[in-house]
């Protein structure tokens, strides 16, 4: 889920799409066999009846990332709740006033802002984050034009510069799934996730690689649970659905202008990043994806979340390369 939803759609040609570069193909599947090195090292399953705040703090923001997105993200329950084992993010069509932007980039004093919808974002910003290993989350996308789950991780540090230049991990997106959109031999209804990377330098010089894929069977990705994951190690990074490799990147395909990645050739994937989980409603990518905007027949929505873990390569903890097959 980008900081510049305008970007990833596509407005400014200046970005560079390397859609799939180096991937297999879609059928190539990949399994964990038992022994891989990959190691547990945090989980969570959302058992019990609330989120884990040790865990997880709850974006409160109006803000959208800079993607136009309509909702306020709100720290109540009807927007983010534990239930039946599952992380449900909820978007809801009402209206609601709330700060303009996240506590760490506010302005001082953080004006309020109204929405039309509001719903739930959860990061494990100042709590948890990472640098390489395995990171996968089961879970369930909801369907409906104007729809824009996402599981994404953000650097905890912006070591080289503000966004792009210190990078983006997309794990998850889904937007608009079941909607119809413009296909080059006519409409077909959305059955595809997204995974990318966003790096380079400031707007409109930022660049990314993504790749959409559909499960194999055709089916929406909303009809069921599916895991997706990303393998994340020094100079490579492939991401894959429910275990089969749907997008590779290395790190020759990426670069960042922050000055300090000097002699850092994985830059700016060589940082520790955390992790977060959000239900959008509109934006950028979804509104644009089709031109068809937000359905507010699409909401209430919910996002379903079974779990989140992650693994790092026991046997090569500094680069999870030995781990990545």
């Amino acid at each position: 889920m980008t900081i510049a939803g305008l970007l990833k759609a596509g407005s400014l040609t200046a970005a560079l799409l390397v859609s799939g570069a180096g991937s297999p193909p879609a059928d190539q599947p990949l399994v964990l066999r038992e022994g891989a090195g990959w190691e547990l090292v945090w989980a969570d399953e959302f058992e019990g009846t609330a989120l884990d705040r040790s865990k997880w703090t709850p974006e409160v923001s109006c803000w959208g990332g800079g993607n136009d997105e309509r909702q306020c993200y709100t720290d109540r329950l009807e927007n983010v709740a534990v239930e039946n084992g599952l992380l449900l993010l909820k978007a809801r069509k009402e209206r609601f006033t709330g700060p303009a932007r996240p506590p760490e980039i506010a302005d001082k004093p953080n004006p309020e802002i109204t929405q039309p919808y509001t719903s739930g974002k959860v990061r494990t910003i100042g709590l948890h984050a990472w640098r390489y290993g395995r990171i996968e989350v089961r879970a369930k996308v909801p369907p409906g034009q104007g729809t824009w789950p996402a599981v994404w991780m953000m650097p905890q540090d912006n070591a080289y510069g503000a966004w792009p230049r210190s990078g983006e991990i997309d794990i998850l997106e889904a937007v608009n799934i079941g909607a119809m959109y413009d296909a080059c031999d006519g409409e077909r209804g959305e059955n595809r996730t997204i995974s990318a990377l966003h790096f380079g330098d400031h707007p409109p010089l930022n660049r990314f690689v993504d790749h959409r894929t559909a499960l194999p069977s055709l089916a929406l990705p909303s009809d069921d649970f599916h895991v997706y994951a990303v393998e994340w190690g020094e100079g490579l990074i492939r991401f894959l659905v429910d275990d089969r490799v749907h997008l590779t990147v290395t790190a020759d395909q990426w670069s960042t202008a922050g000055p300090q990645s000097a002699g850092r050739p994985a830059a700016p994937f060589d940082q520790p990043f955390y992790v977060m989980a959000n239900l959008a409603v509109g934006g950028g990518l979804s509104e644009k994806n089709n031109a068809k905007g937000v359905a507010a027949g699409s909401f209430p929505a919910q996002f379903a979340i079974d779990w989140i873990r992650v693994y790092a390569c026991a046997s090569d903890p500094d680069t999870a390369r030995a781990c990545i097959r």
